[in-house]
């Protein structure tokens, strides 16, 4: 059996330690250490993006890296204005791997730029670099938000990286110098925690490997990603919170009803808030032509005033032989917003002479939703029934008493549950939910 010179198994991590807030200017930092290799990492943030991100409402990430002139033991030059190739690729490859730690588009348009800046090299510089850098991520994104910059954590996995290879024919995790310089296989493996390879890089330098080397080898790789995640997660403490957050929704709307509704479909997937909750207390202008057009104005609105995506919906009822009325207006249709007897009444008065089997009608819904970076996407559903003559039920709101559904009750005669689940709104919002899966 082959002795390590650290005298580690060969399935075990070098001794790892990660100092958060290591350098006091930076927007974000630490000091991470695997084995004899030391590295720096700054998060630094800047309130612009690339020209080829310019308008689009998405933040960018980048890294640099560099070897400072004593980390080898011997000096190494300083990186000039044309860099070193090696420092060159292993920058692109840890901006590579960061930039799917966040979800960009809950940036904001500013950019991020992790620096990579080794002390001391024995093994692993570039792995290490990936690692502590997205903890000095984690904490530039901790930081935005308690500026008010961001209204919550834009980070949607968490990145670590390790190498692994055979050396003397032995598979073994975490290669240090001696080993990383005599190996017959080197592979770097940089993951995410749900196992998902974000980049995986293997050479076999000495000689050829098997597929089970490789099998040997992947699993010595998702090994050491598990616990360096936990070293991570345990240097950031509360920070910690900030990966993988549930994202947060707006209803834009102030309606107990509506907001129970939606909230009840949404299911435990997002952190609901009502307009109210988010801090938004305005009056919202409802100007559009149209539903979709009242739903986006709305949305937009409160995105803009809370950083939060933004849920909205404008909903009424469409009589057919009063060509659409009360549409836009249901709201407000006898003239004060909100005033459901008022509204009902003036319906029943157009309706009068109108007979039982023209009274057809429909309840329309249009959704839109409002991303933090701009971009908005809407659905819309409908829900079919008949204007009776009569008020029947004592449940809902609105023209619920007067909405006869196809079964044979109104929705003011609906269990809660069973309007849920036919309604307009129901109906929109599951035309929605397929809309929401990025999030």
């Amino acid at each position: 059996m082959m002795a390590r010179s650290d005298h580690r198994e060969p399935n075990e991590l070098r001794p790892c330690s990660i100092l958060v807030d290591f350098v006091g200017t930076a927007d974000g930092s630490c000091l991470i250490s695997t084995g004899g290799t030391r590295v720096i990492c700054t998060a630094s943030v800047e309130e612009t993006v690339p020209p080829f991100l310019k308008g689009r409402g998405q933040g960018w990430l980048t890294a640099e890296y560099a070897m400072l002139p004593a980390s080898t033991g011997r000096r190494k030059a300083r990186d000039g204005v044309k860099k070193d190739g090696r420092s060159v690729e292993i920058s692109r490859l840890i901006g590579r791997a960061l930039r799917q730690a966040v979800d960009r588009r809950f940036l904001g348009e500013r950019t991020i730029t992790i620096d990579c800046d080794v002390l001391e090299a024995d093994g692993g510089t570039r792995t290490a670099s990936i690692t502590g850098g997205f903890v000095a991520l984690t904490c530039a994104i901790d930081k935005l938000i308690r500026q008010g910059k961001l209204a919550e954590s834009p980070i949607v996995h968490q990145v670590a990286a390790v190498s692994a290879g055979i050396v003397e024919d032995v598979p073994c995790l975490d290669l240090c110098y001696t080993e990383d310089s005599t190996a017959q296989t080197d592979m770097n493996f940089v993951m995410d925690e749900t196992g998902a390879f974000i980049e995986l890089q293997g050479t076999g330098e000495g000689r050829a490997f098997t597929r089970a080397e490789l099998t040997q080898i992947l699993a010595l790789g998702e090994k050491g990603i598990r616990e360096l995640q936990q070293k991570q997660r345990e240097a950031l403490g509360r920070r910690a919170e900030l990966i993988e957050p549930r994202r947060t929704i707006v209803i834009a709307s102030n309606n107990a009803h509506k907001i129970m509704e939606i909230s009840e479909m949404l299911d435990d997937r997002f952190r609901v808030l009502s307009m109210r909750e988010a801090g938004f207390e305005e009056d919202i202008d409802e100007n559009g032509a149209t539903f979709e057009e009242n739903a986006i104005i709305k949305a937009r609105a409160v995105m803009k005033a809370t950083g939060f995506t933004a849920l909205a919906d404008d909903s009424g009822l469409s009589v057919d032989a009063l060509d659409g009325e009360p549409g836009v207006h249901s709201a407000r249709y006898a003239g004060v917003h909100g005033d459901d007897r008022a509204n009902n009444d003036l319906l029943i008065q157009k309706m009068a002479d109108v007979p039982a089997e023209d009274r057809t009608a429909q309840f329309v819904c249009a959704m839109a939703l409002a991303l933090p970076n701009g971009e908005i996407r809407t659905s819309e559903g409908t829900c079919p029934g008949v204007i009776t003559f009569t008020p029947r039920g004592s449940g809902g709101f609105g023209y619920d008493p007067y909405f006869e559904y196809l079964s044979g009750e109104t929705f003011a005669e609906m269990a809660q549950e069973e309007k849920n689940r036919i309604s307009h709104r129901a109906h929109a919002m599951q035309n929605m939910l397929p809309l929401l899966e990025d999030l």
